[in-house]
């Protein structure tokens, strides 16, 4: 397993929950060194093998990490487990996170401003983000919810093992920048501009009993489950290991949290690994 992606977006949270739950995992470690690192993990026998995460990042001088795209990739032609699963962040919030803590950025220097120097690490990671399986955006993500993410979708997947990530949003805040597939549910009844059911959540009873009433978000609700029935099992015959569908409504709170709790509960019934996520819920 690698672990890269942009400073300050989480790597190291995300090794220390792989190496709570039994990984091997070593953090910065040279380019130079993966492809015997890897070579030694895979003469081991089997029955002797454990699950290795590497953090890899712009840390390591650009000239050696412009060679571990194609290292990964060739590991993968020689039948190699190698699952990329790069962190992201909106370059305001990598600011601020560095502002709060008063840690140096490691591209900057005396003639590199903080977001040149954010600017300058996409350009670096985007060959390792185009291999990715699984890219996590963790800008309105807490530390719990980062925690929770990749110890569900990572730590306790079995191999071979789709894990599906259903996650509600409001399009007012943005699209989620990591989901395979987007649903717009904006055009369904709307339990905001009822008063009683206003302070409410999808999740509540109150609210789910007034959508769930309604042939709109019946149908809606039933076209979805058609369509991932469908199609979730062409992408497990890619050997895809990680699928994100957000759902989405205007700000996050009733229609498309009920469609991700209603798919939620028919993923599971089908034996499916789902995990679920509001991303505008407190």
């Amino acid at each position: 397993m690698v672990v890269t992606g942009l400073s300050g977006s989480g790597k190291s949270i995300a090794l220390h929950v792989l190496e709570d739950v039994g990984y091997y995992c070593i953090d910065n470690l040279p380019v130079s060194l993966f492809e015997a690192l890897v070579r030694d993990i895979t003469m081991q026998p089997t029955k002797a093998r454990g699950l290795t995460a590497i953090g890899i990042d712009a840390r390591n001088p650009g000239t050696e990490l412009d060679q571990l795209p194609g290292l990964i990739k060739r590991l993968r032609d020689h039948g190699v487990d190698c699952e990329v699963v790069f962190l992201d962040a909106e370059d305001s919030v990598l600011i601020q996170r560095f502002s709060e803590t008063r840690r140096r950025h490691p591209l900057t220097d005396d003639g590199r401003t903080l977001d040149q120097a954010i600017s300058l690490e996409r350009e670096m990671l985007e060959p390792l983000l185009d291999l990715a399986r699984l890219n996590i955006d963790t800008t309105r993500t807490t530390l719990h919810e980062l925690r929770e993410i990749i110890r569900a979708r990572v730590a306790e997947r079995d191999s071979g093992e789709m894990s599906i990530m259903l996650q509600s949003f409001g399009f007012k805040h943005g699209i989620p920048r990591n989901a395979d597939f987007v649903f717009d549910a904006r055009c369904l009844p709307n339990p905001h501009w009822h008063p009683d059911l206003r302070p409410h959540t999808g999740k509540d009873k109150p609210v789910a009993e007034f959508l769930g009433h309604d042939l709109q978000v019946r149908a809606m609700l039933s076209h979805i489950s058609d369509f991932l029935t469908h199609w979730i099992p062409c992408f497990e015959r890619e050997g895809r290991s990680y699928l994100t569908v957000a759902i989405g409504c205007t700000g996050g709170q009733h229609r498309s949290v009920y469609l991700v709790e209603e798919l939620t509960r028919f993923l599971t019934s089908q034996g499916r690994n789902v995990v679920n996520s509001h991303r505008e819920l407190p």
